[in-house]
């Protein structure tokens, strides 16, 4: 097995992981045999045939013995489907759905042991992953003839599209000139354009996107070269190449004309007006007019260009007329005056959104719409332009991906055309993301415990002198991570033993700013932030130290989805004022004792029904909310045969006893028969005695 150090944060650091697997629909990938080395890292490599792939990720950590579980950290680029749990392998299995194989750079899953209470620090293990893609491309070609000057279109198709890296940007060479571009629904599309006379083969380099891997473990990014033959023919038509590309229409272009340099067409009369149309056929549509103005020595002529409509080179070519007779042709973008129109921001794991607020820390993706924008020259005032393969560049839009420093000390960043401003500037505001609660603690007895920990009610055997919850501000922003202002609301709730509602107060606005150790700590100063403790009874009208046994404290601490624009996080505390023991003055029945008196030999008859007044201990469950336990015990007086009225001569007696005795334990049931059992003294016989028997038992 490689030693896997690399992969983690510090070399020194112990590894966390023994081993991690990858298991698509057909394969199964280890970190321990599937890798190949990238910039000089093990990297775990994987086929994958769809962007949104979903594997089995199973994660084997280092010290089988370890109680400590794992956890793997989210990122945008894949979603976790299951919890990470633990299998009867001593592995951890979970599933992951990638976002865009093809495009996603720099994939890696993070892998994280949490510390324990002995002292073990938390721990870190880097794993990083390279998706390969098998990619085939093919090209056909129904008719091999071209011509020089002409440019011409074939559709090539491929297993994987998407994988095919279409620069978009001319490939010049002595035979052929060629570019290849993906268009909105994928297709991709090969323009060709002949140099030279006769039978030529094409030949075109492409790469791809994702690696594929050769023997011996070594990545290629190149595709088989593409190799076509070609019947070039001379031109129909002379070509005139201009010296410029491009040409802006506005209305000084058109009524002034711009400058343009044409090759010298031999039958060019001077100061005379051209017809420029879109087709060779008399009566097509007139795109602009060319004056001949000079000959120049480099046998070129210098012209008046006047543009009437816009044109795209792959459009087709252009047309140069003298009395609807097409002499030459040329070719060159007549595009309108840049106008941004609109502009939209996409956020990590979002949509594209008219909101143009960006945060510290948070890279962006902003997307301008308008018209003549593949001439823009865009910029962001003091933000910097991040190159990116998913950039798009056409006239009718851009895109670029751009970052805000976590440092960025201004409120708005204006967007730049050549130096002008375009009406559009990115507003910066800071983070308002809910945080996990664990910056919150409460205290109530004990030391400070921080609630998220609090699972369940909590049964507490003391007096609760109040109940105050501590913010730890440090807790929040992280110097990478960044959330912002925590706005918190508290409900308190307290209820008696019966479960009836003793109190209800709401507490809204609780502002908890993130301390001295964010970043943007300067930014975030507010009178509003609350730096001081809650305290529940300087909100409640009955204190927490009044309250009877059994009582329930409820604080309900939850963000405010109205700050956010989702739910946040909820988490209650829940306080039970628990007892052991109860004491209490009973009165009951007894039927039908046992009684057997001092110096007698054997129990005598069975007595009628007696009253029995006890002061009795009853004891609580310890695991249970307000469960008695099925006995108590108590000291008090019997009064024998008390109400055994159907003869005078009833052996009736008054004890004084210490007696223990059995209860049911169901709380439903209105009618109780308890078992007794004691001893005492009788005061009117003077023996000592014991008792032994049912009683009757009346619950109100």
């Amino acid at each position: 097995m490689p030693r896997l150090a690399t992969a983690q944060t510090a070399p020194d650091d112990p590894l966390v992981l023994r081993e991690a697997s990858l298991r698509t629909d057909t394969s199964t990938y280890l970190l321990s045999r599937n890798t190949v080395p990238v910039q000089g890292t093990p990297t775990l490599y994987f086929w994958f045939r769809r962007d949104d792939e979903t594997v089995e990720l199973r994660l084997y950590p280092a010290n089988a013995a370890s109680a400590r579980p794992l956890r793997l950290r989210r990122t945008p680029d894949y979603l976790q489907l299951d919890s990470l749990t633990k299998e009867d392998d001593g592995g951890f299995r979970t599933r992951l759905k990638f976002q865009n194989l093809t495009s996603s750079q720099f994939l890696r899953l993070v892998v994280e042991q949490v510390a324990d209470t002995a002292g073990r620090p938390a721990l870190r293990q880097v794993v990083p992953l390279l998706p390969l893609a098998r990619t085939t491309l093919a090209l056909r070609v129904p008719d091999n003839e071209l011509f020089v000057g002409e440019e011409k279109v074939f559709e090539l198709t491929s297993s994987n599209p998407r994988n095919v890296h279409a620069a978009g940007e001319w490939v010049r060479g002595p035979e052929f000139d060629y570019r290849l571009v993906a268009e909105a629904n994928g297709t991709l599309r090969l323009h060709v354009l002949p140099n030279q006379l006769g039978q030529r083969t094409l030949q075109v380099k492409l790469q791809t996107e994702r690696p594929t891997l050769l023997p011996g473990n070594k990545l290629s990014y190149q595709l088989p070269v593409l190799k076509q033959e070609f019947n070039v023919k001379a031109s129909r038509l002379r070509f005139l190449s201009p010296d410029k590309r491009t040409v802006t229409m506005d209305e000084i272009s058109r009524r002034k004309g711009v400058e343009l340099i044409l090759d010298n067409g031999r039958s060019f009369e001077l100061h005379r007006t051209y017809r420029v149309e879109d087709q060779e056929e008399p009566g097509g549509e007139l795109i602009a007019d060319i004056y001949t103005r000079q000959f120049l020595s480099n046998d070129r002529v210098l012209c008046y260009l006047r543009p009437y409509n816009t044109h795209r080179q792959t459009e087709g070519y252009l047309y140069i007329k003298e009395n609807d007779a097409a002499r030459y042709l040329t070719n060159l973008d007549i595009t309108p005056q840049t106008v941004i129109r609109n502009v939209q921001v996409l956020h990590r794991g979002g949509e594209w959104t008219p909101g143009l607020s960006v945060s510290p820390g948070e890279t962006v993706d902003v997307r301008l719409e308008g018209e003549g924008l593949q001439k823009a020259r865009v910029s962001f005032e003091d933000l910097p332009i991040i190159p990116s393969d998913s950039s798009v560049r056409t006239d009718a839009r851009l895109v670029f991906r751009v970052r805000v420093p976590v440092n960025f000390d201004k409120r708005k960043s204006t967007i730049y055309n050549l130096g002008q401003a375009t009406g559009y500037a990115l507003s910066v505001r800071e983070f308002q993301r809910p945080h996990a609660l664990d910056f919150v603690s409460v205290t109530y007895g004990d030391a400070a415990r921080p609630i998220t920990r609090l699972n369940g009610p909590v049964l507490y055997d003391g007096t609760i002198r109040d109940v105050v919850f501590q913010f730890n501000p440090a807790g929040i922003d992280q110097a990478d991570v960044l959330f912002g202002k925590q706005y918190l609301s508290f409900e308190i709730r307290t209820v008696n033993a019966k479960g009836d509602l003793v109190e209800l107060r709401n507490i809204d606005n609780i502002v908890i700013c993130p301390g001295d150790n964010s970043p943007r700590a300067a930014f975030y100063q507010d009178k509003q932030c609350r730096t001081d403790p809650l305290s529940i009874n300087s909100i409640l009208s009955r204190k927490t130290y009044d309250l009877d046994e059994w009582s329930r404290i409820f604080v309900t601490v939850k963000h405010q989805a109205s700050q956010y624009g989702e739910t946040g996080y909820t988490q209650t505390v829940e306080l039970v004022l628990k007892r052991s023991y109860k004491f209490d003055i009973d009165v009951s029945f007894p039927a039908g004792l046992l009684t057997r008196k001092e110096k007698e030999d054997k129990f005598g008859d069975l007595g009628g029904i007696s009253l029995a007044t006890l002061a009795q201990f009853s004891f609580y469950s310890p695991n249970k909310i307000n469960r008695l336990r099925p006995y108590k015990i108590g000291a008090g007086f019997v009064a024998l045969n008390a109400f055994n009225l159907g003869s005078s001569t009833a052996n009736r007696d008054l004890g004084v006893v210490i007696l223990g005795s059995v209860y049911p334990t169901r709380r439903e049931a209105k009618f109780t028969f308890p078992l007794y059992l004691g001893g005492g003294y009788l005061l009117g016989t003077n023996q000592w005695f014991f008792m032994l028997g049912p009683g009757i038992g009346v619950r109100l």
